[in-house]
């Protein structure tokens, strides 16, 4: 593990004036999206709208780091650089989204669980050959009046353990996007309670 490379990486991810742009909608947001607009949802219409997206005169000036999805990470710009590389040339940190999805878990009535543990290792080794210096994983807490379980918050801070160090070991940044879902009827005490 490069632990000078990911500090440097983490700092430049903060870096004062810039954020992170969050890209990784899956191939069905992305499609539903350019569908709701009338454009045919093709491989190649995803592809260019992020081209463009990307190549957006001065946006280097205020994205550290861009958030892939995995048919992102693996396309071209109009010129044939793939996504990745462009996004170097231009100072910005090309992510990935590397977990695969929030999901029911067991047991426990409205409450979930983020998968994509398995095979990881192998995916980030995969991603960071392809140029990702950072990688994204989503935990998702729903807030009830019973809601979460101490085996939810367990469950999921173990899976935030596993990936980070998975990441660090390839060389990849962990970037957790903690998601409280705060949906229902309650007051805020109980959304300080939960979250404190």
């Amino acid at each position: 593990m490069d632990t000078m490379m990911l500090e440097e990486n983490a700092n430049k991810l903060v870096s004062p004036g810039r954020g992170i742009l969050a890209a990784d909608e899956s191939t069905g947001t992305m499609s539903s999206r350019l569908q709701g607009v009338g454009v045919d949802p093709s491989e190649e219409a995803r592809r260019s709208y992020r081209a463009n997206l990307f190549a957006t005169p001065g946006c280097e000036a205020a994205v550290s780091g861009v958030i892939l999805f995995d048919e992102t990470i693996r396309q071209m710009m109009d010129d044939g650089t793939p996504i990745p590389d462009y996004m170097v040339a231009q100072d910005i940190l090309p992510g990935i989204k590397v977990d695969t999805g929030a999901h029911p878990l067991a047991n426990h009535d409205g409450e979930k669980i983020t998968e994509g543990l398995d095979g990881l290792r192998t995916r980030c080794i995969e991603y960071f050959n392809m140029g990702a210096r950072f990688a994204k994983w989503r935990a998702v807490i729903t807030i009830a009046d019973d809601i979460p379980s101490q085996a939810c918050i367990s469950a999921n801070a173990h899976a935030v353990a596993r990936c980070s160090a998975i990441c660090q070991e390839q060389g990849l940044v962990p970037f957790i996007e903690p998601v409280v879902l705060m949906n229902v009827n309650h007051d805020a005490l109980r959304d300080y309670s939960v979250t404190a």
